[in-house]
């Protein structure tokens, strides 16, 4: 839906709420469940669908979006599991995303060293190769 069908709607749903609530008394509820049930109603026949909003993407982006979906979806399930774990602890959830966090990036800090070592073990074994080649 373009965005002048938009707004001629909204003002429609406005004008008529004005008119529907001045010829009603004033104890009426009749204006206020127009708003109450109308607002959301419109909101929700007005906001546009993933697809439609899929199709107004130029093709470049669309086929971006296309090959990250995947990669989305997965990272998605991922928190969700990291969520699960989370929630299943006596702790409030950020407390223990924190704590899980921490362990991770000591573990990351340990593989690390181990890599530079084994790095540094290679480089020795390769010079003394070198050495004792010549």
């Amino acid at each position: 839906m373009s965005k002048a069908g938009m707004y001629i709607k909204m003002a429609a749903t406005y004008v008529y709420t004005i008119c529907e609530a001045q010829t009603q008394t004033a104890n009426s509820p009749s204006s206020f469940t127009i708003l109450s049930v109308g607002g959301p109603a419109m909101l929700f026949y007005l906001q546009p669908t993933d697809e439609e909003l899929f199709k107004r993407y130029n093709p470049e982006l669309q086929r971006k979006s296309l090959e990250n979906r995947q990669g989305r979806q997965q990272d998605f399930e991922n928190f969700v599991t990291k969520l699960k774990e989370y929630s299943k602890s006596d702790r409030p959830i950020w407390e223990a995303a924190a704590q899980d966090e921490a362990r991770t990036r000591a573990n990351s800090a340990e593989e690390q060293k181990k890599a530079a070592a084994e790095i540094q073990k290679r480089r020795d074994e390769i010079r003394r190769q070198a050495i004792n080649g010549q």
